[in-house]
């Protein structure tokens, strides 16, 4: 049985990680800083991800870890969140890099969640690892530091894999096509903004797939775009989005509109506004499937199945994993 750590594994992504190499028999561990966490997928094993401590022996002999850790970014960038949101992404990542050199069996690979916002504001041109231009401003110099630290040390027995991901489309804690979905059944799911920025997404099985194809190739390390193929245009996607739902219309959300919806929200217009036109290069250099290449696929999929968060996988699934 193959071993997975998950830093920060109790979130949206870490568990759509988690059922699915379940699913596939490995032995899951979760890093996680609650003490008394929530029932989720996957063996909860205590850090503070900052420090060295008992949880390092969990690394031993692992084939994999995933470092998922990161405060959200759906906040309003005032200098103490700004700090929070630079320290959660730093320190773990730092800590799990001292760990791994101090094992005798390192893992195989590590990957570490990094982000497609690291690329420039464009409307016409993709970016892919190896030609994209990186952007500026402050969510820019998150991502420069999250994979500086992540490439820092030498660790010759690890691959390393920054996973620039783009927005997952799936359901459960802190995704967003719920949200979306409520948006559009409300009739307020028109274009936002100008419409012209455009939207990198992946559905959240391939996202999970993409990261087992990393896990499993070898050829594979540095930078990584985990996006779907086909980035569309705000207007398309928001559009796509009624589809899913069956709602014919949508009223826009025009800039000014954004700017006093993020404030109430206490949030970044940022999020819904800059232009992400990343594409996954070395994925499909790779000859990775993806299962939904589209968004229409994507959508619809999510429109018609119960929620994966919604459906535990039990726990004697879940829970009976020793490290």
């Amino acid at each position: 049985m193959k071993k997975l750590v998950i830093a920060g594994g109790t979130g949206f992504l870490g568990q759509v990680l988690a059922r699915h190499f379940t699913r596939k028999n490995w032995q899951v561990i979760i890093l996680t800083r609650d003490p008394h966490p929530p029932t989720f997928v996957g063996q909860p094993l205590n850090w503070n991800g900052e420090t060295l401590g008992s949880w390092t022996a969990a690394l031993e002999g692992a084939h994999a870890i995933v470092n998922l850790c990161g405060k959200s970014v759906d906040c309003r960038y005032h200098p103490s969140n700004r700090k929070q949101i630079l320290d959660s992404r730093i320190a773990p990542t730092r800590v799990l890099a001292q760990a791994i050199q101090k094992l005798e069996r390192p893992p195989a690979v590590w990957l570490n969640a990094a982000s497609a916002t690291i690329y420039r504001h464009s409307l016409e041109t993709p970016m892919d690892e190896n030609h994209g231009e990186l952007g500026d401003g402050f969510s820019v110099d998150i991502c420069r530091a999250w994979e500086a630290a992540f490439f820092e040390d030498n660790l010759t027995q690890t691959r390393r894999v920054a996973l620039r991901t783009s927005m997952v489309l799936g359901h459960g804690k802190n995704s967003v096509y719920p949200i979306l979905a409520r948006i559009a059944r409300c009739g307020m799911g028109g274009k936002l903004g100008s419409g012209e920025q455009m939207v990198s997404w992946i559905h959240e099985a391939d996202f999970a797939r993409a990261v087992e194809f990393a896990i499993d190739d070898e050829e594979i390390s540095g930078t990584l775009n985990v996006t779907a193929p086909a980035p569309l245009r705000n207007s398309v996607f928001m559009r796509a989005i009624r589809g899913a739902v069956r709602i014919p219309f949508g009223l826009p959300h025009y800039r000014p509109m954004l700017e006093v919806a993020a404030w109430l929200l206490r949030t970044e217009t940022e999020l819904t506004l800059k232009s992400r036109f990343a594409v996954p290069a070395k994925l499909l250099k790779r000859r990775f499937v993806f299962y939904y290449p589209f968004v229409d696929e994507a959508l619809g999929d999510l429109a018609r199945n119960r929620p994966l968060g919604l459906a535990p996988l039990g726990p004697q699934i879940a829970h009976n994993f020793k490290p």
